[in-house]
C-alpha cells in the first residue's frame, strides 16, 4: 500500500525582530548575526530613513552597510515625511522579498510604533484637517500650549491626562481628533485592523539590567557624535534643504536641539545637556514600549544588553527560534 504524503507544511517562514533603547547595541548585535546566518536587514528607525543626517542618527557606517544587505535607510530627503503606516507596507514587502531569496529578514530598530504597526496594526484615526490644524495653531500662539492643554482636560481627561502641559505635537493632534470624531482619543485608538501575519517572528528585546549604566553610554555617545562633527552636519543640513523645526527629520533626538542651538537659544554645553537629556528622555519612551510588548506578545525574549556575551546569547535565541 503507497505511503501517504505528507501534508504541505503551513509553517510561516522566519522573520527576527530585534528591538531595543537607543545605545542598547543593536546595530552590533545585528552584524554579529549576519556573521553567521542569511539574513537581510530592515531598519526600523524613523531617523535612518532620511538622507545626510548620519552622525546624529548613529547611522551604521559604510563598512557596516556593506557588511549585510540593509533596506529603509536613505530613502527619503530630510524635507519628506514617513509614517508607520508606509513604514508596515514597506517592511511587509520587503519581508516578501527577502524571503523569496532564500534569506531571512532581521528587522532591527528603535522606533517602537513601527513594530507595533507591523504587529498589531494601525489605529483608524481621522486624516490631518489642515484648516483645524491651522486653527489650533492660531489659539496655541495667542493663549499658549498650556491653555490649549486645559481645552483637552474638558473634552477628553485621559488624554490630557497622560500629556504635559506643553506636549505642543501631541495636544495638537489629540485636540485635532477630539474634535473631528467627538469622541475620546482611546475610542478611535481602539479602532484597529491589524492584518494577518506572513511570518512568524523571533522577538528579542534588549533591556538593560541598569539604566545608570545605559544612560552613561548615551552620554558617551552624544559626545563622540559632537566631536565626529554633529553640528557641522546640521549646519550643512540647513544648507542643502528647507528645513523647519516641526518637521518630522528636526524632531529627532539632538537635531532640534542643534538647531536652538545654531539659533542662539543657548550655549554649547547647555546644548550638550539638553541633547543627552533628550536622548535619556527617547531611552525611557523605548523601554516603556518595551514592557507593553512584553505583556502583550507571548513570543518576546528579552535580553540584558549590557551581560557579557549578550551577542552570543542573542544569537542562540535566534537559531532555537528559527
Amino acid at each position: 500500500m503507497p505511503e501517504t504524503p505528507p501534508l504541505p507544511s503551513t509553517r510561516l517562514p522566519p522573520a527576527i525582530l530585534l528591538l531595543g533603547p537607543t545605545a542598547s547595541g543593536k546595530t552590533a548585535c545585528a552584524l554579529t548575526l549576519a556573521r553567521t546566518l542569511p539574513v537581510e536587514i530592515v531598519s526600523v528607525d524613523s531617523a535612518l530613513v532620511y538622507r545626510d543626517m548620519n552622525i546624529g542618527t548613529a547611522k551604521p557606517t559604510a563598512e557596516e552597510l556593506a557588511a549585510c544587505p540593509h533596506h529603509l535607510i536613505d530613502i527619503l530627503s530630510p524635507e519628506e515625511a514617513y509614517s508607520a503606516a508606509r513604514f508596515a507596507a514597506d517592511a511587509r514587502r520587503l519581508m516578501g522579498e527577502i524571503t523569496a531569496r532564500g534569506r531571512i529578514p532581521l528587522l532591527v530598530g528603535g522606533t517602537m510604533l513601527y513594530y507595533k504597526a507591523l504587529r498589531e496594526g494601525l489605529s483608524e484615526l481621522p486624516e490631518a484637517d489642515p484648516d483645524l490644524r491651522r486653527e489650533i495653531e492660531d489659539a496655541a500662539a495667542r493663549d499658549g500650549w498650556p491653555a490649549l492643554h486645559a481645552e483637552l482636560a474638558g473634552l477628553d481627561p485621559d488624554a490630557a491626562a497622560r500629556l504635559q502641559p506643553n506636549d505642543a505635537q501631541r495636544i495638537q493632534r489629540a485636540l485635532e481628533v477630539v474634535r473631528l470624531t467627538g469622541q475620546p482619543l482611546a475610542a478611535s485608538y481602539a479602532q484597529r485592523e491589524p492584518q494577518a501575519d506572513s511570518h512568524r517572528y523571533v522577538a528579542i528585546a534588549l533591556t538593560p539590567s541598569d539604566r545608570a549604566v545605559l544612560h552613561a553610554r548615551i552620554a558617551r555617545r552624544f559626545d563622540t557624535m559632537l566631536l565626529a562633527g554633529f553640528v557641522d552636519e546640521v549646519i550643512d543640513l540647513r544648507k542643502r534643504y528647507r528645513l523647519d523645526p516641526k518637521l518630522p527629520s528636526m524632531r529627532c533626538v539632538g537635531y532640534r536641539q542643534a538647531l536652538e542651538f545654531l539659533d542662539g537659544a543657548y550655549d554649547r554645553l547647555t546644548f550638550r545637556d539638553k541633547g543627552v537629556f533628550a536622548t535619556r528622555q527617547l531611552a525611557k519612551r523605548q523601554l516603556t514600549w518595551q514592557r507593553n510588548f512584553r505583556e502583550n506578545w507571548g513570543d518576546l525574549v528579552e535580553v540584558d544588553c549590557l551581560a557579557a556575551g549578550m551577542e552570543e546569547q542573542v544569537r542562540e535565541i535566534v537559531e532555537r527560534g528559527l
